[in-house]
Formats: C-alpha cells, structure tokens, sequence
C-alpha cells in the first residue's frame, strides 16, 4: 500500500476515510478488481510448462525469472539469461523495422498491413508485451490496429486467419447461444465489442470477416482506457452476408448465404443479448459497424434495458460535437454561441444522422432545453445525401431524416430546391461548418470548397469524417491550398499537417471516436450505471471540447494528440461518471458504490479512475492445481 499512499498522501477527509478502510472492499483501493495495483499480486494459474508459454494471457518469454521458471517447471524450455521487458520490446521493435518490409505478402500488401501481421503475431503469443508496445507507441500504432489499417485487415481477414479471436455466433447457433457464452473462459467480461459485419468503415459488406473491427476496437479499450485484456470480448455475429464477391468465395470463412432479415434478424440479435447478459449482467455491450436500417433500430430496442450503445451512431456523434464546439472556440467565441452556427451536413447514413439528432439536442440545451428550443436548433441545419437536398418534398423520405427536411417554401427564398447539389447549398447557405459523413471519397470537390470561400463564418471549418482514409470526402492538402490557411480542417483519418508556406502550418486534427468511446466504456463501467444516457454522451463531448487550452484552440488545434489518448479517456471517464451521478443512475462498481461515489471531487474522481486503469505489468505467477 506504501506505493499508494504516496501519491494521496492530503488532508482531504475523503481520502482519509479511504485510508481507514484500507482493509475494506473499496474499489480504489481493492486488489481483487482490475486495477492497476492488480499486477503487484501473484496471479494464481493452473498450468505449467509449455502450457504457460502457449497461452499469451500468461506467457512473459525470457522475462520469466529463475524462481518462476522453477516454480513453473520452466527451466530448460527458455534460453537461461532472464531478460528484462525493456529489453524484450528493444529486441520486438528492432525485428519489427527490419520485418516490416520482408512481410509484405507481395507489391499489393502495404507496409501498414505487414505492420498488422506483425503486431498480430506478438498478440498471439505474450499479451502483456503486445499492450505495452502499443501504449508505448500508440501515435504509430493506433492506426495500424484501427483505422485505417484495420479496414484492410477486414477485406483480407478470411486469408489473414491464422487463430481465433473472440467469439462468433450465427445464424445457425439458433437456440444455444445460452449454452455457448460459457465456452468462453473467463469469469468476468467487462465490455463487449459486436458487429454484424453488415457496413465495415465504409466498406460494406465484410460478412464474418467484420470480426477484425471488433478486435481492433478492443485492443484500443485496453490501451486508451486500462480495461483488463483478459475481460474483453470481440464478437462477429454471423447472419450471412449479401456481398456476392464472398457468397462465391471457396476461401470465405462465414456463412455463404444471403444475410437473415426482418422478424428473423432480430431473433438472432435478441438471443444473444439475453445470453450474454444472463452470464455477465454488468457487462457493457459497444454495437459496431451495423448498417443503417439496423443501426437505430437496434440502439433504441435495447438502451433502455442493458449496458450498451452504437459507437458509430453515439461515439461519431460526440467527437463530432466535441470538434463543433472546437470550431466555435477556434472562431474566438464561447461554446454557448454554437446555436448560431450554419451547417451544412453531407451524408444521412446512420453517423450523419446520429450527430444531427445530436447537435440539435445540444444546442436545445443551449438554447433553454424546452420544446421550443429543440424546434429551433433544427434551421441550424442542411442535409444534402446522395439525391441531394434533403427537403419536404421528397418522396419516401427516411423517417430518421424527416425532421432534419427543409421546408421547400423556405429554400425557394434561399434559392434551393430538392434535390440541389452540394456546391448549390454550400453556394447559397453559406456555411460556418461543412460536415462530411457521407464514405464518399473526395466528395468535398474543387467547385464544393471554392463555393465555401464565400462562408459567412471568420474561419469556415471543414470536417472530412468518413473513414477509412480512401472515404475522406477531402484531404487537409486539397482544403488548405483552395481555401488557404484560415479555416479549421478535421479528418476522421489520420493525415500530416500542411506545410502551407512562410513558416504557417495547416493543422488536421484526426476527430477520431477513440478520444471518447474508452473513455464512454470505461465511466459507465467505473460507475456502474444502469444505462449509458444522452446526458452521459454529452457530457463526454463536452469534456472533450474543453480539453484542449485556449491557445491551442486559436492555433488551429481542437483535437489532442493520439500520444495523449490515456489521459484524456482518463478526464472523459470521470466526466461519464459525474453526470451518472447527476443523473441517479451510478450504482457503484465492486465496493465503491454510489454513496461513496458522491462523496469524492471532481479531482478525487480523476484519481479514481487513473488508480483503476490497467497497466501492461507482467504478474508474479503462482501455480496452484485444480
């Protein structure tokens, strides 16, 4: 406990009533949850030998020491020298740089993708090492593990195949998937990441295949937010798949039939729900990468039930709010002026709605959070999809997009009609923000950006969200040179900075969903909420918006680093938590229950969370027979 109490030694009564019950079962304090005080306990294991060394929960390589290796009937089965794993990841990342080109499987096989089976391989035989790579290098890798790498990984998956990874439930699984979630073997699963496979990034259809956004999703709740590596669980739920391309495959390693739809589909996902939370009722369920016509229909059948929310309905959303607001500060004005922003809006698919219903909310409650103002915030937008202006007129409008249709009386004033292209919109509106979700890739044309040199806004922004890279609807290259160095530019993908000339440079901000859905997972699980309210999403963009400092903001700068993404998602989860508590939904999580909760400052809830977020730190093992 000495290596604790050094960091809390302070005359808050709060932390002296948590040292009193240093004996008790407080979470901050307890060794038998996942915290980071985890790792200085022996971990009780029952295997030996090669058992050990072919299991990578456990297996630390030539870290072993020579008591372990004695203890665990390891001696003579590794080289003798004991090395330490400073010196192990020196050796893992020399072999890396030299492997990165030797592994490419031929000149169509990107650097990136050989990147990918490396990283893999290291994940498949010593996890610990694998996370403490990843963390240690999480600019570099995060986009190799996630997007955009990831969205390769997942057209390739069936011939990348080498072991499985999680769990996958099909169609045909009908009836057993109660009996089924107890093959898997551990105990306690804190978050769940699920997809159907039915829309990858913007890459349709993937089928089975879809499973690598679920394991890169993860591996990014383990680095960014600490949750324990041994209590995540990546999830393919195979319904068939309506891509022709793998129907007709030899080599396509899911169910070659058409995908489930209707009264049937949603058997499927509802038995699985059920199933997975009668074995782990706290768990926490992150849907992902589930087409349009699901999306929302899913998020509403079950947020009002189980611990769970879309990412790419919710978590888009709220980095896109995050970076709105951004916006407002970039301008020089206060948050609180966000109501009057001009948006035009390209893309209404499940993301482009999701930030619209989420945008209008939040300049509601700007606004007064009544009625009237909910009414209001709704002028404040104009959605443009693949027919064009969305309006009153159409026929067979999408529901979820109704209320966002211009009133065509209102648009013949401005000069628009139906249909209207998005150079006619951006032409006429006059936009502060042009927010791209539309996976339509360099849609943000020459003609879109020289019609928004005539923005009314004093630093029109642009927001090239889709992924992966190839979707962005512009590059920062191709903004920065049409509309020179004063606008804001943000990219769901990663991209460098432009050098625009004279010493200025042209920041892109990566508006990445990683800066909140840890953060987002790992609050409600620290909280132990019911349910993951709009108000706990909010308060995670607003926390996020707020991040970055004044000086930065006014730079051009409204994202943080990926370096950083640790603390943030360490900031994130405690604003999750406080708005829980706001909220009467916080019931506690492992001996911190609400009323205690309720007991700490804000500063006191940061350290919370930072005491309870894993570290990739090899245990001391102890064998012990069954």
């Amino acid at each position: 406990m000495a290596i604790f109490w050094k960091h809390v030694r302070s005359s808050s009564p709060i932390l002296q009533r948590l040292k009193q019950h240093v004996t008790g079962s407080y979470f901050l304090l307890s060794r038998k949850s996942f915290t980071t005080t985890e790792g200085h306990r022996p971990t009780i294991v029952h295997k030996r030998s090669l058992d050990i060394l072919h299991d990578p929960w456990f297996n630390k390589g030539t870290a072993f020491s020579m008591t372990e290796r004695d203890r665990l009937d390891l001696r003579g089965l590794l080289p003798p020298n004991v090395v330490s794993p400073d010196v192990q990841i020196e050796r893992f990342m020399v072999d890396l740089k030299r492997l990165e080109v030797q592994a490419r499987d031929g000149p169509s096989d990107p650097n990136a993708l050989a990147k990918w089976r490396i990283l893999n391989r290291l994940h498949d035989r010593n996890e610990t090492m694998y996370y403490k790579v990843l963390i240690a290098n999480i600019e570099e890798y995060a986009p190799i593990v996630y997007t955009p790498t990831v969205g390769l990984v997942c057209q390739n998956y069936s011939g990348l195949f080498r072991r499985p990874r999680g769990m996958y439930f099909s169609a045909q699984d009908r009836g057993e998937m109660m009996s089924m979630v107890y093959n898997w073997p551990a105990e306690q699963v804190d978050m769940i990441v699920v997809t159907d496979g039915s829309r990858i990034l913007g890459l349709g259809d993937l089928g089975v295949q879809g499973i690598g956004i679920a394991i890169g999703k993860l591996d990014l709740y383990v680095a960014a937010a600490g949750i324990n590596p041994q209590r995540v669980l990546p999830v393919m739920i195979d319904v068939g798949t309506n891509n022709k391309k793998l129907l007709e495959d030899p080599l396509y390693l899911g169910l070659q039939q058409n995908r489930l739809d209707g009264d049937d589909y949603l058997a499927v996902i509802d038995e699985f729900m059920e199933a997975v939370f009668t074995r782990w009722p706290n768990v926490i369920v992150q849907f992902e990468d589930f087409q349009s016509k699901w999306a929302f229909k899913l998020l509403q059948r079950y947020r009002a039930t189980y611990r769970m929310f879309n990412d790419d309905v919710q978590g888009t959303a709220g980095v896109a709010i995050a970076g709105l607001l951004g916006a407002v500060r970039a301008q020089g004005r206060p948050m609180i002026d966000f109501p009057k922003q001009k948006i035009v809006v390209a893309g209404a698919g499940s993301a482009g709605i999701g930030v619209l219903n989420a945008a209008r909310k939040t300049m509601a409650r700007m606004l007064g959070n009544n009625e009237a103002a909910f009414e209001s915030a709704k002028s404040q937008f104009w959605v443009v999809d693949a027919k064009g202006l969305i309006t009153e007129g159409r026929e067979n409008i999408d529901p979820d997009a109704l209320p966002f249709a211009r009133n065509l009386k209102e648009m013949d004033r401005q000069g628009l009609s139906e249909g209207a292209s998005l150079t006619e919109v951006v032409k006429q509106v006059k936009p502060d923000v042009l927010l791209g979700l539309s996976a339509v890739g360099g849609l943000f044309s020459k003609e879109v950006l020289e019609a928004l040199k005539g923005s009314t806004s004093t630093r029109p922004a642009i927001f090239a969200m889709s992924n992966p890279t190839k979707n962005a609807e512009c590059t920062p290259e191709e903004a920065f040179s049409i509309l020179g160095d004063n606008i804001l530019f943000a990219s769901g993908s990663p991209f460098n900075n432009v050098d625009i000339g004279n010493g200025r440079i042209g920041h892109c901000n990566q508006g990445n969903n990683m800066y909140l859905f840890p953060g987002i997972g790992l609050g409600t699980l620290l909280s132990g909420s019911r349910i993951i309210s709009d108000g706990m999403l909010q308060a995670a963009a607003e926390r996020l918006a707020a991040y970055m400092s004044e000086e930065e903001v006014l730079k051009g700068v409204i994202f943080p680093s990926i370096s950083r993404i640790r603390d943030i998602t360490k900031e994130v989860a405690a604003s999750v938590i406080e708005e829980a508590l706001e909220e009467d939904l916080a019931e506690g999580y492992h001996g911190m229950d609400a009323r205690e909760l309720r007991k700490l400052s804000r500063d006191e809830i940061v350290e919370y969370v930072k005491n309870n977020m894993w570290n990739p730190e090899y245990p001391t093992l102890v064998y012990r027979q069954e």
